[in-house]
């Protein structure tokens, strides 16, 4: 790959695809739309005399002269004035995923879907490691595949988390297995329509053929309804509602699988140390994605019982003066909230508020039911949150400027035997970095209570 390539993007997804370009022997033009950046800060992230020319500000069609290929980081919408002014060029847009896949070697696992990715992803990853002994977990899980591709050989297996976002970029990205957890509105704000958002992640099918497989979640009407539309490839569902005549369930206290002749029992809920019905529904995907990768069963089932929350995802921080606090700075959204308050047992106090997706929270609020006993608001959306919860009837709120002031509040508001939950049911970008930022803070004050 040794043409010239315009990265877009200086974050962490930005730097590993323009390193993995050096690595081949690509010059690169490394683009950010801040002008404010200082080249010398950026220089300092390459090897001395790498073949780079950085352009900050606005990029002119002049700064793609020479340029064969344009690599975009997952958070610069495709729809950008910049990447127009690329696509009138002619000049072919892949994603830091597309760009690692095309460079790596082996077999790929992907994981996509609006809410458990990186729980499954963890899962499948821990799964694989167990019994492969070449296995990278990358992608929107935080580890860009960029910075592991050129350590990949034909033995290695690759799990992936991937967004929407990878998914815009992707033109013959294969995975061996992928997988579709589940599908309720998110991103609306980049992708305008669930039509798009829907179709941007079922697109993680798109390149798969003949003996690969896509786990569906048979409880998602849309997931369900695309699984009867791929005839080449083979479907496995698994539901957390009902017995199915072949696949993964969950019947009464127990996680199964029939193969169409025969049940068999994977684990007891009870044995696992992951809490709540979404997290059977995440382990019955890893289970399906693994055993479709060749793991033998006794491996995943170790695994499976060992496995414990992930960080950010209703993550049990400390008890104090009788009060258990959990972190779900991951409930970016509001299913993925409701998930969070469905899996308390105690009475709750809820830090929500951030970032506006264009989400509605009525069913996010219409979950409270006896358990959220109070409301801490934060953030861009708060007032639209409020609003909501009093017409809904509920109206112990308390509104506060910082996560700092959320906690303190909390704890005021929390007595011995309940629960205090961070799970804003919002991105994090009004106020924090990202939503690991946000989640590390609300422990640190926590611990500081």
């Amino acid at each position: 790959m040794s043409q010239k390539v315009l990265v877009a993007g200086t974050g962490i997804s930005g730097i590993a695809a323009a390193k993995l370009l050096l690595s081949k022997g690509g010059e690169v033009v490394l683009y950010d739309g801040n002008e404010k950046l200082d080249p010398e800060e950026l220089k300092k992230k390459f090897d001395e005399g790498a073949t780079i020319t950085f352009v900050l500000g606005e990029l002119k069609k002049t700064d793609l002269l020479g340029v064969e290929l344009a690599i975009l980081s997952p958070g610069i919408p495709t729809d950008a004035p910049f990447v127009e002014m690329i696509r009138e060029t002619g000049i072919p847009i892949w994603g830091e995923m597309q760009l690692a896949y095309h460079c790596a070697k082996g077999r790929m696992a992907a994981i996509t879907g609006t809410n458990g990715k990186t729980t499954t992803t963890s899962l499948t990853g821990e799964i694989m490691k167990s019994f492969y002994d070449s296995v990278f977990v990358v992608g929107n899980i935080g580890e860009p595949f960029a910075f592991h591709a050129l350590e990949t050989t034909d033995e290695t297996v690759t799990v992936a988390e991937v967004s929407s976002f990878m998914l815009e970029t992707m033109t013959d990205f294969h995975p061996n297995v992928s997988a579709i957890l589940n599908i309720t509105p998110d991103h609306l704000d980049r992708h305008k329509t669930m039509e798009c958002y829907i179709e941007t992640k079922e697109s993680i099918t798109k390149n798969q053929k003949e003996g690969d497989v896509c786990v569906l979640n048979y409880e998602d009407p849309v997931l369900r309804e695309f699984g009867e539309t791929l005839k080449d490839i083979k479907v496995v569902y698994f539901s957390s509602l009902r017995t199915l005549k072949q696949g993964f369930y969950l019947k009464e206290d127990e996680i199964v699988y029939n193969d169409g002749e025969k049940e068999t029992v994977i684990v007891n809920i009870h044995d696992l140390k992951l809490l709540g019905r979404h997290n059977h529904e995440n382990v019955m995907a890893a289970v399906a994605i693994s055993m479709n990768m060749g793991v033998p069963l006794e491996k995943i089932q170790k695994v499976i019982k060992e496995f414990k929350a992930v960080e950010h995802r209703i993550e049990f921080v400390t008890e104090r003066f009788g009060v258990k606090y959990y972190n779900d700075s991951k409930g970016t959204n509001p299913e993925a909230a409701v998930k969070a308050i469905e899996a308390m047992t105690r009475p709750t106090v809820l830090i929500g508020g951030g970032y506006d997706k264009q989400s509605s929270y009525e069913e996010w609020i219409a979950s409270f039911g006896d358990k959220v006993k109070c409301l801490v608001l934060l953030g861009a959306t708060a007032d639209k949150i409020e609003a909501t919860a009093r017409k809904a009837g509920f109206t112990n709120i308390v509104r506060v400027g910082s996560l700092k002031e959320a906690v303190e509040a909390s704890a005021v508001q929390a007595q011995s035997g309940d629960a205090v939950l961070l799970s804003p049911a919002c991105a994090s970008w009004d106020m924090f970095k990202s939503y690991e930022q946000r989640g590390t803070l609300f422990k640190e004050y926590v611990n500081q209570l």
